[in-house]
């Protein structure tokens, strides 16, 4: 089969497609052929060598976590899916491989796809609905009522959540530029704040919730903006900046005490529960997503579309930070 691999960290060009076996299937795993799977800023750090302190590769290795296609074959332990079922998912770290034309999955990784989306649509929508549903459901309890800051709202996380939000039932204050505040209108916000000329400290000041989706410094300012007793979920660690300028295990180190001394500090100082969120592969989690997009709540929201071929572009493209919403990789040409 065809697979877009990496032998060395690096730059975009060490992205190759070529043709490598096919997966082996376990009594747990379903195989899927892959019709598209998506770019996420996770995997370009992890191309770059920027999460290799967290994230062990063994190279020549194939990336991507995210994926819409078919099941082929099913374990001998597997329960609730058969071949021919039409499948999304987010694999864990440890089992990535999503850029290939057949992969093997953990059946409770896996849910059915949305009967109303394509496969180019739904492979958009699992690492980021699962974290931003990690964030806001299960770190934050946000509730309805209440007020949450959405950082970078017309990023892939950032318009998933600015949707979910609204279905909690909040009032969604977001930011982005100018020329997005159309795009992140129309998924809900009710606020846009242009993070160029807006000092968010000052026009969120008193939210009760943040998805925080900068890091380093911005966690700080996260901290003092959100109210006393709120919460905030940070989607980034700066672990990417650290291992540049320390290395692997130094800069791993220095992230852990960083991050434990401002989770500490905004509890002790003014009673704010910081949460650092990973996305956590759960195909529960993605079959209660796929129920909100048939019912309308959330849509999918694809900038661009890319052949498998093409994927070093796809990667620059998602490393200019200008992507609104997913990029997304078509593996099987038969799609459309």
């Amino acid at each position: 089969m065809r697979a877009a691999r990496i032998h060395a960290y690096g730059a975009a060009d060490e992205l190759r497609v070529e043709d490598v076996p096919a997966p082996r299937l376990g009594p747990d795993d379903v195989r899927v052929e892959v019709h598209a799977a998506s770019v996420n800023p996770v995997d370009v750090k992890i191309r770059s060598g920027g999460q290799r302190a967290v994230v062990w590769l063994s190279l020549p290795a194939t990336l991507g976590l995210d994926l819409s296609g078919v099941v082929t074959e099913v374990g001998a332990r597997v329960r609730g899916f058969a071949v021919g079922d039409e499948v999304f998912g987010s694999p864990s770290h440890r089992r990535m491989g999503t850029y290939a034309e057949e992969i093997s999955v953990r059946a409770n990784e896996l849910a059915r796809k949305p009967r109303n989306l394509t496969h180019l649509e739904a492979a958009s929508l699992p690492l980021v609905g699962l974290t931003a549903w990690d964030a806001l459901v299960e770190a934050c309890e946000l509730r309805a009522g209440e007020r949450v800051l959405i950082q970078a709202g017309s990023g892939g996380v950032g318009t998933f959540a600015i949707q979910l939000a609204k279905h909690l039932g909040a009032t969604v204050l977001t930011s982005c530029s100018p020329r997005n505040f159309e795009l992140v209108r129309g998924l809900g916000a009710d606020e846009v704040l242009d993070y160029r000329t807006q000092d968010f400290e000052e026009v969120a000041a008193g939210v009760d919730v943040i998805l925080e989706s900068v890091g380093g410094e911005a966690v700080d300012k996260a901290l003092r903006t959100v109210r006393p007793g709120g919460r905030v979920a940070a989607i980034t660690a700066g672990l990417p900046s650290l291992t540049a300028r320390y290395g692997p295990a130094l800069g791993l180190g220095m992230m852990v005490a960083r991050t434990l001394k401002q989770a500490l500090g905004a509890r002790v100082r003014r009673g704010v529960r910081l949460s650092f969120v990973t996305r956590r592969p759960d195909g529960q989690v993605l079959g209660r997503i796929a129920e909100l997009v048939e019912q309308g709540r959330i849509r999918p929201v694809v900038d661009r579309v890319f052949d498998l071929g093409a994927i070093a572009d796809a990667h620059r493209y998602v490393e200019t930070g200008h992507a609104r919403g997913k990029v997304v990789v078509r593996v099987r040409p038969e799609d459309p």
